[in-house]
């Protein structure tokens, strides 16, 4: 499953560069994000209300009479299996870096009309900061907010508990190898309709036995 990475962009009518990356950014690419998102404030959401506002729906469809109906921002259910056929995509970031990335597409897609209920992100290396945040309370509570299924969720890769969603990103930033070539195909199958990878185009394509 080689990946390679295309002209940078997140489709879902996604909106280009609207920023540049903050200071101290090592990514070789440039990618199609904005700067930095700032770290979820200690909530009982990443995008709870006073940490991110609350995102409208999809757009109306344009005034007029049209040919076909608008495309549908749908998917499986957060908890169903997700269905094989995702669109990948691939976002170049040092392993120090990954994470931001990762951060900042979940903000271009949650701008694009993406509801945060869609999205799953996993990291290869250290939790994200609200998970971790969010483990300090137990796993019980950090389940249930799964369980909810109202909100970004963020978990480990190796997590075997979470089902698809129709986006899924994960940030390669760090871990072995081995983790990584285990959860991109895992990673892959979650994901219902776009898989967002983010990290070192050579290492993935080397963990998974293919050519950059």
């Amino acid at each position: 499953m080689p990946l390679i990475p295309e002209e940078p962009q997140i489709h879902e009518s996604v909106p280009g560069p609207r920023a540049t990356p903050a200071a101290g950014r090592t990514a070789p690419t440039p990618r199609p994000v904005p700067g930095p998102a700032p770290r979820p404030a200690p909530g009982r959401g990443p995008h709870a209300a006073g940490v991110r506002p609350g995102k409208p729906g999809p757009p109306a469809p344009p005034r007029g009479p049209v040919t076909a109906p608008p495309a549908q921002r749908t998917g499986p259910r957060p908890q169903e299996a997700a269905p094989t056929g995702a669109q990948l995509q691939l976002i170049p970031a040092p392993a120090d870096g990954a994470l931001d990335a990762a951060d900042e597409a979940v903000d271009l897609l949650l701008d694009a009309g993406r509801a945060p209920s869609d999205i799953l992100l996993l990291t290869t290396g250290d939790p994200h900061p609200w998970a971790a945040h969010e483990l300090s309370f137990g796993e019980a509570s950090y389940w249930a907010q799964y369980d909810a299924a109202d909100d970004v969720f963020y978990a480990d890769a190796g997590a075997t508990r979470p089902a698809g969603r129709p986006v899924v990103v994960v940030a390669v930033n760090g871990g072995t190898d081995e983790t990584t070539a285990r959860a991109l195909p895992a990673a892959l199958a979650r994901a219902g309709a776009l898989l967002i990878v983010c990290g070192d185009p050579q290492r993935i394509n080397a963990v998974l036995g293919t050519s950059a």
